[in-house]
Formats: C-alpha cells, structure tokens, sequence
C-alpha cells in the first residue's frame, strides 16, 4: 500500500494515463479551469454545508422535538450514504453534467418541500422521508470538483508540475471544504434568526438553482466526461472495496464524526456556561488554523510522505481532543480548538490526496463521493447522538466523544502506515527475488 506522491513524470496510481491534447499545455491550473471556475465551485458548497444544521434547525423549530430533529439529521445521512457513491458512479460512467443537474433540480425541491412539511399537519414520517430525499439529492460539490481537477492536472498541465500541483490543489479543496461547513452553519444561524426557521432551506435551495447549476454548465464538466471517441475504461467495481481505498474512506468518516460531535459538544458546553452566541465564533478558531494549514500544504517537503502527514496531524487532534475533554472553561475550549484546526486541515487534505492518488482507473468520482459521504453521513450521525448525550448526561460527557472521533482518524492512520510498511518490504522482496534469479541464469543468457 504505498502511500509516496504522485511521479512527476507519469500520472498517479490507478488514473488513466494522459492522453495527448489537441490544445497546447496550460501553464497552470487556474488557466486549465477558468478564472471563473474557483468562485463557482466554492459558493456551491455551501447548500450541502448548510443541509444538516438547517434541516436541524427548522425541525426543532416546527416540530418542537430536539429528537426528531436529530433523527431527520441522521436520515439526512443515511441517504447521502447510500446514494452518493451512486451518483458518482453515474458521473464516472455518462459525465458530470447530467447528473449534477438532475440531483440539484431534485435537491432544490426537496429543500422547498421540507420547508412546507415542517410546518404541515403530515405526520413526523413524512419529514423523515423528504429528509432521506434531501441527503440522497444532495450534489456533492467538493468530489466532482476534486475529480475534474485531478483530471485538468493529469491531462491538460505539463508532466514536471503535475506533482506539485496536485498538492496545491488538494489543499485548495480542502480549505474550501473546512470553510463552507465551518462557516455554513453560521449562515444557518443568521438566516434563522433575522428571518425564519424555514429561511435557510430556502435560501440553500436558491443557491443550489443558481451555483451547483452553473457548476453543472461550467466547460469543466464537458472536459472531464466520456465520449464515444473515446469510450469508458473502468477498472472492476471490486477494487473500491480494497483495504487501499476503504481505510481512506473510514478515515473521512472519523472526520465527519468528529466535525458532529465538536459542534455539537461545543454548543451545548458554551449554552451551559452562557456563552451560547459565541458558539460559532469558539467553533470558527478551528476553521482559522485547519484553512491557513490546508493552503500551506504545498509547502511540506516531499519526504514527509502522507503516510507520515496522516499519523502526525491525527495525533495531533486526538491530543486536542484530550485536552478540550478537560477544558473547564471558554479558555481552555478556545485553546483546544486551536490545536484541532492545526491537525484537522492537513488530515482531510491527506485523505484527499491519498484518494486522488488510490482510486481506481476510470472512478475517481466514485471514490470522492465515498469520502464525501462518509464525511457527511459521520457529521449527521454524530450530531444526533451528541446531542442526546448532551440532553441525557451533560456537556461535559458529551465533549468526550470527540476523542473517539478523533482516535478513529488515528487508527486508520495506523492501518494505512502498516498497509505501506507490508507493501514495501513485498516489493523488496520482489526486487531481491529478480535479482537472484538473474544472478543464477547460465552467463549466455545474460
């Protein structure tokens, strides 16, 4: 299981080789995409972002029921679990426009529809299951923008530069990842109180109409998908069930796990103590360091290989962890989170570039949606149950689940790095086998 960057001189493990272009090289990434391309991806995430607080939100606030309101938050996960893999399977197959466009015109409505709903005399299953149909819909920005531009840097930059941009742009995805869930449910807050608790499902359903259609549209999605000149060429589906790619995929649902069980310890720690309007500030600290981490991950020398990246930045947020459990105070909560922004932007940025540099020929999509959902299905699923232990046991039980969140992260680590270690010494072994039969043919046939 290596776990090295990408060659510079040849396309990284499992994609598809460059293929020759009819168009010059571009000289950088921004060129290849489109000025206009950043902007667009960015704002598009932000309805996904602000999916599992709002739908929260609005639920508590129609239905009077903290229960039902996590229960929707878990069933908004379920539902991008299932079908998000799908959908990018689907982008892998026929391209990224059809799809994207289908899942956001049916994830606006949706968000519309929870919005009546809510407030409606239909029964609480009815919630539910617009609930499941708002995460099953929901167009998965960060992946697909991850996959078309692991595609531009594979085809469309020159061989020399390739490496050094991939981890400049993994970087890019991730801090732009961290700031839409650190900062969408701020929106959330902003538009529910100044306005109304159906205010952000509304207002996510726009953005979703305007952004992740415009997404859909952007040339970007017409560089990156198949065409009958050059038919579809996929490796089997079993190799997404690989140790390779399923510990990167159970290291994004830690992460997930660990954005649900932080906020939501933190909320209730700081309503506890009265300090409940500065809940997205305190939260917003982790955003800081994890987003100035993430940009400067280009800067890391080549020999701190991901294996290496992923233990250390993983230690790193299981001892913040540790110590926000011990925190008696905002102090000490501010200072935890601090530390946690420090180890969590270079973690994801890891994941994602081990996933870019894993996935199999011909499903890079597929794999990011895997990452993208776990990540997803982890926030909403922990969200429901910190919350209960908050109400049934105090904040202060609560604020350790994070360390189990975190210590998940760890372990996948630690997998990854033993995975890498078995690998290496096979190939040794394969080296040294060769080299021993070579020495052993008679001199002739040498």
């Amino acid at each position: 299981m290596t776990s090295s960057h990408p060659s510079p001189h040849r396309p990284a493990a499992h994609q598809p080789p460059s293929t020759p272009s009819t168009e010059a090289p571009a000289p950088s990434l921004r060129a290849a995409a489109g000025t206009g391309y950043f902007p667009i991806a960015f704002i598009a995430r932000f309805p996904f972002a602000m999916m599992v607080v709002g739908t929260l939100t609005l639920v508590v606030s129609a239905r009077e029921s903290i229960a039902l309101g996590g229960l929707n938050s878990a069933v908004l996960g379920l539902g991008s679990a299932l079908v998000g893999p799908l959908l990018g399977a689907a982008a892998d197959r026929i391209g990224q426009r059809p799809v994207i466009l289908a899942s956001g015109i049916l994830n606006s409505l949706a968000l519309l529809t929870l919005a009546w709903v809510a407030f409606s005399p239909l029964p609480d299953l009815a919630v539910l299951a617009v609930g499941f149909v708002i995460g099953a819909t929901s167009p998965q920005i960060g992946p697909f923008s991850r996959s078309r531009l692991v595609h531009l840097i594979l085809t469309r930059l020159p061989a020399a530069r390739r490496a050094h941009s991939l981890n400049a742009t993994m970087g890019y995805e991730s801090a732009a990842d961290e700031t839409a869930f650190v900062f969408g449910p701020v929106v959330v807050g902003l538009l529910a109180t100044t306005m109304t608790p159906a205010a952000p499902m509304i207002g996510a359903a726009v953005l979703t109409l305007v952004f992740v259609t415009a997404f859909a549209l952007h040339p970007t999605a017409r560089a990156s998908a198949p065409t009958s000149e050059e038919p579809v060429r996929q490796d089997p589906a079993r190799e997404l069930r690989s140790l390779r790619v399923l510990v990167v995929v159970a290291g994004a649902l830690g992460v997930g796990l660990f954005f649900g069980t932080v906020l939501t310890s933190l909320t209730s720690f700081l309503a506890d103590t009265g300090h409940g309007d500065s809940a997205g500030l305190v939260y917003g600290v982790m955003g800081v360091g994890s987003t100035i981490l993430a940009l400067s991950i280009g800067l890391f020398p080549q020999r701190f290989t991901l294996a290496a990246r992923w233990l250390v930045f993983s230690s790193l947020m299981l001892a913040a962890m540790i110590g926000f459990g011990f925190a008696g105070g905002l102090t000490g909560v501010v200072r935890a989170m601090a530390i946690a922004g420090i180890g969590i932007g270079p973690t994801i940025v890891t994941l994602y570039s081990l996933a870019a540099e894993r996935s199999p020929q011909g499903r890079s999509a597929t794999v990011m949606t895997m990452l993208g959902s776990a990540t997803i299905v982890g926030q909403s699923g922990a969200s429901a149950l910190t919350g209960a232990v908050a109400e049934r046991a105090g904040s202060q039980v609560a604020m350790w689940l994070p360390v189990g969140a975190a210590a998940l992260v760890l372990l996948a680590a630690v997998v990854n790095a033993l995975g890498r270690q078995r690998a290496l010494r096979r190939a040794a072994q394969d080296v040294e086998r060769d080299a021993r039969r070579l020495r052993e043919l008679p001199t002739e046939h040498l």
